[in-house]
């Protein structure tokens, strides 16, 4: 690490050195090697002093880097900018002073910034072209890695690579110095300035001669090549977007000029930029045309002192509307507004193409104007023009649609003379359920207002011109199903069998077929008689309470049942009741301190609890019969009308118990609701049972059993759970004859917020006792609740005004009458 560190100062150095300066060797930097950090520094330092990327990447290439680390720096040095920068690119511009030296100006170009945005003007248009210069996606460099061009003219600050091979091998790195020459060893000083490379590869081939006579033979050979490339400085001046003196290596053209100083401004011309060297125009570019046809005519490579001018634009035309590529452009004077709307990427397409509107600027005011077609090509467009293209109608010249019972409805060309029955044969004929008796033809009358035409279609089919009708543009032909002029056609199965519901109805449906489509018949099912209630149609005056029609079929078998030929009706209702006597086992358990705990099957209707502790060998001596419990799932119903209403409703289901216990489990109640959990804990699976009693003898506790019941009979139990609004919720151990205040003292007390006179106690075996003439008795296994106060909003100062309003008013009455 510290190898790479010391090499990154040695790059410090290298931007600040000067001739004389000796500077590290660079040639084995790594850049994979360099962090995001190091990378951001040699960035900073070179903005400082000026250096563009550029120039930065040139300048260690001339110290030894290698070209595949050059690249690598490029690339690492874009996307450090991206980064940590947010795309921040620095370019080193060099204007002259009041005195006429030149001097460093620092340009930060940051991405979204406005002069790195698209030029655009009030209508948001943007200018034809500017964006090939602010485009960070696209770089105008100039290729440093390709061989040296034949035509490049060598000049001060460049770098010979001079290879000899053949009967003499030798190499030699020749810089040309400040006088235009180099030095060549045994040879001397060679003039090459001013000559391209191949004239300066003959030249110095003739001087060599003498010390290598083997190049006159050819067994020597000579092959001079480019190194390192010198930089040169070209001015832009004019409406460019930040005129002055650029540094570019010399291989760089006219276009990589233009990038570097961000293409002409708003009010530059994009078709007329001169390049001037030696005081003369050189060349004319015209970017159009590398934009349009993606040709560089004019983008020659620039010299040493080279001056780049842009004019102002000749005229801006803008186009908007449905054109592929809205905006501003720049025409020629011998160009027409076919031209502009070829820039403009032609029309898109649904666009209005027959015509374009355009806003024109006069000597005095605004005008309007309308170009047709055949006018694009002759049309000069005038500085200022605003060409407009609107979108075609939302409408059709020749639409017919036909819907309904047909096999192709759908949209149709209206053709001359077209009539409906011509229509209906391209719609490949009628379905059918069509209905015969009326058609329609929805028709759209001249003032825009709807007529309907009816058509008797079997007339028309029949081949009766006069049923025939020709059509007209949006006509709408509307030819009706059967089936949607009726309700739908349906019977239902309910009762004994494996799938019961609601069929469609088909013509000639038999009792046994549907009951083949519901899947058959169940194993409860009453063979005996299938009811069928048949919907009664009658006249209304009829006075007649019969609501339905019952016709009931017999059958002997199952196999007749499903063989039945009885034919439905529609909406007929089929019921398939339950055999007499059918019953579905029903399981129970019992669990804990019995001799044979598990699963057993209800043996009669009226099984109680007492004989199905006999079944199971009875209740072992660790049984504590007061905490046995009896847990039996909550019906459905009662769950539903529990959910829909938890205050009076509850109670009034709860006043159906025993008038003894009622108003414990609504105290209960009361108490649980204010839980979160009150939904599933309102109706509580645990039955309150006394075993003991049971065992006893004591008929009136014992209960008949229901299926899945389950039947705990706890082991002897030796706490008592104190939960809810006290200080230390826990287990305590129970002490007999302790009351309840005792256990609420074992747990810190009660709470501020504890609602003292609900407190209640569930037992082991699920009973509740609450708080109404004092504490309940504790027992083994007990659990006392002691719920939260509710909570209660705060009477605002509107509510207390309004007590007092009705408070006086009342006193007021109250004095009147006295009196």
């Amino acid at each position: 690490m510290m190898r790479y560190l010391i090499l990154l100062a040695g790059l410090f150095c290298l931007i600040t050195a000067q001739a004389q300066t000796q500077i590290p060797d660079v040639s084995k930097v790594r850049v994979e090697q360099l962090s995001d950090e190091q990378v951001l520094r040699i960035i900073t330092e070179a903005e400082k002093r000026g250096l563009n990327d550029e120039q930065l990447i040139q300048s260690l290439g001339q110290r030894g880097m290698v070209a595949g680390e050059q690249q690598k720096l490029r690339d690492r040095i874009t996307t450090v900018r991206q980064q940590k920068l947010g795309g921040t690119r620095a370019n080193d511009i060099v204007t002259p002073d009041d005195t006429g030296r030149s001097v460093t100006q620092e340009v930060d170009v940051v991405e979204g910034a406005s002069q790195e945005q698209v030029q655009q003007d009030d209508t948001g248009l943007a200018i034809f072209g500017s964006e090939l210069f602010r485009n960070n996606n696209i770089r105008f460099e100039p290729n440093l890695n390709i061989p040296t061009p034949k035509g490049y003219v060598i000049g001060t600050g460049d770098q010979l690579l001079l290879d000899l091979t053949g009967d003499n091998v030798a190499s030699y790195q020749l810089p040309v110095s400040q006088e235009g020459t180099v030095n060549i060893e045994y040879v001397g000083i060679v003039s090459v300035a001013g000559l391209t490379i191949e004239a300066a590869s003959d030249k110095i081939r003739q001087q060599m001669q003498g010390t290598y006579p083997q190049l006159r033979s050819g067994s020597t050979r000579l092959s001079l090549t480019l190194g390192d490339i010198r930089s040169i400085k070209v001015t832009l001046t004019g409406f460019v977007t930040r005129p002055g003196t650029y540094t570019l290596p010399s291989l760089a053209n006219v276009f990589n000029a233009l990038y570097a100083a961000g293409g002409p401004s708003t009010k530059g011309t994009y078709r007329n930029i001169q390049l001037i060297r030696n005081n003369q125009v050189v060349e004319t570019i015209d970017t159009y045309d590398f934009l349009t046809k993606g040709v560089q005519p004019g983008n020659v490579r620039l010299e040493a002192g080279d001056v780049i001018h842009i004019p102002v634009f000749n005229r801006h035309v803008s186009v908007e509307g449905l054109v592929n590529n809205p905006g501003i452009f720049e025409p020629l004077p011998n160009e027409s507004l076919a031209d502009v709307l070829g820039f403009a990427g032609e029309f898109a397409p649904e666009a209005y193409s027959a015509k374009v509107k355009v806003l024109q600027i006069t000597d005095r005011e605004r005008s309007v104007a309308d170009i047709y077609a055949d006018d694009y090509d002759t049309y000069t467009p005038q500085n200022g023009d605003q060409y407009i293209v609107e979108e075609v109608l939302d409408r059709y010249a020749n639409r017919v649609e036909i819907e309904g019972a047909v096999f192709r409805p759908g949209k149709y060309a209206l053709t001359e003379g077209l009539t409906l029955r011509q229509l209906i044969q391209r719609a490949d004929g009628l379905k059918e359920d069509a209905f015969m008796a009326r058609a329609y033809i929805n028709r759209l009358k001249p003032d825009n207002t709807q007529e309907l035409i009816t058509v008797n279609l079997n007339d028309l089919m029949a081949g009766n011109e006069q049923a025939d009708h020709v059509l007209q543009r949006e006509d709408r032909i509307i030819v009706s199903s059967i089936f949607d002029l009726r309700e739908e056609y349906t019977v239902s199965i309910s009762g004994q069998v494996r799938r019961p519901g609601q069929f469609p109805f088909v013509e000639q449906m038999t009792l046994g077929s549907l009951i083949q489509m519901s899947g058959g018949l169940a194993e409860a099912a009453n063979i005996e008689y299938v009811d069928v209630a048949r919907r009664i149609r009658r006249n209304t005056n009829v006075q007649d309470s019969t609501t339905a029609e019952l016709v009931r079929v017999k059958f002997d078998n199952r196999e007749e049942a499903l063989q039945s030929g009885f034919v439905l009706e529609p909406f007929d209702m089929v019921s398939v009741h339950t055999s007499t006597g059918y019953q579905v086992q029903r399981m129970v358990r019992i669990e804990g301190e019995v001799n044979m705990p598990g699963e057993y099957a209800l043996l009669k209707k009226d099984e109680t609890i007492s004989d199905l502790i006999r079944r199971a060998g009875g209740v072992t001596e660790f049984a504590y019969l007061p905490g046995a419990s009896l847990q039996r799932k909550a019906s459905d119903a009662m769950v539903a009308r529990g959910n829909s209403a938890l205050t009076g409703q509850a109670k009034r289901e709860l006043a159906e118990l025993e008038r003894e216990e009622a108003e414990i489990q609504s105290l209960a109640l009361e108490n649980i609701r204010q839980d979160s959990a009150a939904t599933s804990l309102y109706f509580s699976n645990y039955v309150g049972i006394k075993l003991d009693k049971i065992l006893d003898g004591n008929r009136k506790y014992d209960i008949p059993l229901e299926d899945e019941d389950v039947i705990v009979v706890p082991r002897q139990l030796r706490t008592v759970i104190v939960r809810g609004q006290v200080l230390n919720p826990n287990r305590i151990v129970y002490q007999k004859g302790k009351s309840l205040k005792y256990y609420i003292n074992q747990a810190g007390g009660f709470t501020a917020d504890a609602h003292k006179r609900k407190t209640f106690v569930q037992h082991a075996n699920g009973a509740v006792e609450g708080s109404i003439w004092g504490y309940p008795k504790v027992q083994p296994g007990s659990e006392i609740i002691v719920p939260a106060k509710p909570e209660r909003e705060p009477l605002s100062v509107q509510a207390w005004i309004s007590m007092g309003s009705v408070v006086t008013s009342m006193a007021a009455v109250v004095v009147s009458l006295l009196r």
